[in-house]
């Protein structure tokens, strides 16, 4: 099966669910094909949970789902150890983050103390419970949810170096009169989600995290991509810009979206396309700058201030 046809395959696949987010949709796939963690920010009701759920329904892999609230543990979410009195002996028993795809819903109800519990799942993609290390499944990838709105009611703000190891941050939004009447017909019948079926196994998503590797950049938009982050360092509105994992995270990100169009090049047209869903979250504005704009608007001035090559395409 080609690129082409597992995008379009999910697609329909996930299409039976959200209607009309087919950009959402290769974004998550990009990725999931790029181990990347994702945050999906969005009003409640607007399909987060849904998106996830029908993702992991279309691979045929382990899927498992935290439901974050102020009183659940950094153990209730990495395992512990346990006395078992039949063995009289401690044992181990592995947490919901023993799986490929983990739905942490609505992270930030829980403390920083829990979210914290995810950071070296995140990064290292092992889980240290009571000095014991086991690494994670293969594949293996963080889908989180949260509602802005619920900012001031009992939830706590993720920290930047949790921002920092999520791989995109994406707004569904709502949907438009006809998607909204469309989702209407689908869902008068029963739960579309029940008919989703597995589209290609997790054996072809690694394969694909390999080939998504051979996606070539040239020089002049590899140059293009590190001044565009530099520029982040450098803007009076940015008390701290994008990091060098940010840089890694959007070279990665352009390569995906090649890779998922079928080319084996990246162009400057991929980097001003990934760049508001890679870098905004990364950055942290300062109090006068904050004031005036978003995250957002300060990448798109950047975007728009920064030269762009002008001939550009496959290394040669």
């Amino acid at each position: 099966m080609s690129i082409h046809s597992e995008v379009e395959a999910i697609k329909q696949n996930i299409g039976q669910v959200l209607i009309g987010k087919e950009s959402v949709i290769e974004l998550v796939l990009n990725a999931l094909i790029n181990k990347g963690h994702i945050l999906l920010e969005s009003v409640p009701g607007t399909g987060k949970t849904m998106l996830a759920k029908s993702f992991a329904a279309s691979i045929s892999a382990t899927f498992k789902r935290i439901q974050f609230t102020p009183d659940v543990l950094p153990s209730d979410v990495t395992g512990i150890q346990f006395f078992n009195p039949k063995e009289q002996d401690f044992q181990l028993r592995p947490g919901p983050v023993m799986t490929n795809i983990l739905l942490a819903d609505e992270i930030n109800r829980a403390t920083p103390r829990t979210q914290s519990s995810l950071l070296e799942v995140m990064e290292e993609r092992q889980v240290t419970i009571d000095g014991e290390t086991l690494k994670l499944p293969s594949p293996f990838i963080v889908i989180a949810t949260q509602n802005p709105i619920e900012s001031q009611q009992g939830t706590f703000p993720l920290p930047e170096a949790q921002m920092d190891r999520f791989f995109v941050q994406l707004d569904l939004g709502y949907p438009s009169f006809e998607e909204e009447k469309e989702m209407m017909k689908t869902h008068r019948t029963g739960n579309p989600i029940e008919n989703i079926s597995a589209v290609f196994t997790k054996e072809q998503i690694e394969q694909m995290q390999k080939d998504v590797q051979d996606v070539k950049i040239s020089v002049d938009v590899e140059d293009y991509l590190v001044r565009l982050v530099q520029a982040t360092r450098k803007s009076q509105d940015v008390e701290v810009g994008v990091s060098p994992r940010g840089t890694l995270a959007l070279m990665k990100a352009v390569q995906g979206r090649a890779y998922i169009l079928g080319r084996d090049y990246v162009t400057p047209e991929d980097i001003k396309y990934m760049a508001p869903f890679v870098l905004p979250h990364r950055l942290v504005l300062t109090m006068e700058g904050s004031l005036k704009k978003t995250n957002k608007q300060v990448i798109k001035e950047i975007l728009s201030t920064v030269s762009v090559p002008v001939e550009a395409g496959a290394v040669k």
